[in-house]
């Protein structure tokens, strides 16, 4: 297992690349994959049971969702750096003909995509489709999933919250994106969420809050503590708090950066706050 010190190294490494990447096509999603990175981190590097020579059936193996897909950044490096494909490959982001579109695919089978995503609210009910299916095949692995916040203004997420309480699915541990922003501006502008532990204790979660997702040790706390309370008969939220855009100064906190390339000055300046660790491409 690596230590916090090579986990904190592979996240300012990954924070590199997420800039790299959208300033190379000026597109793509900076500000939530930056506030998502130590979550990716953790998953691929310490939480997470998987095989980086990647079976879609994905027996045996803890599977992971990513429903708001448009943070694709975060995960093609961290698939790239725990080895999946050749981390050169992340300079074809969202390029033609590239395997690494700016929502993940699976018709270029990418290694590490399971299911297309991107389209808000859906990828709950993938995850639950995923833990069931497990549960049936009398897999133990557990199945993860990712969302934003500003997605819980989905309705279909509520749904699929009911239907994985009702059928005491387990296995599944889904967290939130708690930046606090969305496209069009910070979410309690935008639509208010209201008490969202309330909400999720009430549709039946066993839920548990991390106060700060960035922090590396506060947040495998949390995961670690939700693998615990898993397979005790209702599904478990983490409520994650993160920055938008965490780790470069002037992106941080702002829905601003949700889907705005760096330019060539802004590029420069966000690398210079984030050591080159494990080499960039």
């Amino acid at each position: 297992m690596p230590t916090i010190s090579e986990l904190q190294a592979i996240c300012s490494q990954v924070r590199r690349d997420i800039i790299r990447q959208t300033h190379g096509v000026q597109s793509g999603h900076p500000g939530g994959s930056l506030g998502c990175t130590e979550y990716m981190v953790a998953l691929y590097f310490e939480i997470m049971h998987h095989d980086k020579s990647f079976q879609m059936d994905g027996k045996g193996e803890d599977l992971f969702f990513l429903s708001n897909g448009h943070i694709s950044p975060v995960w093609y490096s961290v698939l790239a750096r725990s080895g999946y494909f050749p981390v050169s490959e992340l300079a074809t982001f969202r390029k033609l003909d590239s395997r690494l579109q700016g929502h993940p695919a699976t018709h270029e089978h990418l290694p590490g995509i399971r299911v297309a995503s991107g389209s808000l609210g859906q990828g709950m009910s993938v995850a639950i489709g995923a833990a069931l299916s497990k549960k049936l095949n009398g897999d133990s692995r557990m199945v993860y999933s990712l969302h934003g916040d500003g997605e819980l203004q989905e309705g279909q997420i509520w749904e699929a919250a009911m239907y994985a309480a009702h059928n005491k699915v387990d296995n599944l541990i889904s967290s939130i994106d708690l930046n606090g922003q969305q496209i069009d501006g910070p979410t309690e502008q935008v639509l208010s969420l209201g008490n969202l532990r309330a909400k999720w204790e009430a549709f039946g979660w066993d839920v548990l809050e991390c106060a700060d997702g960035n922090d590396i040790e506060q947040l495998l706390a949390a995961l670690n503590e939700a693998k615990q309370r898993s397979g005790n008969g209702k599904p478990v939220m983490i409520l994650m708090r993160t920055a938008m855009g965490k780790g470069v100064d002037f992106m941080e906190g702002t829905h601003h950066w949700h889907g705005v390339a760096p330019n060539d000055e802004q590029k420069d300046r966000a690398l210079a706050q984030l050591p080159e660790t494990l080499g960039d491409y």
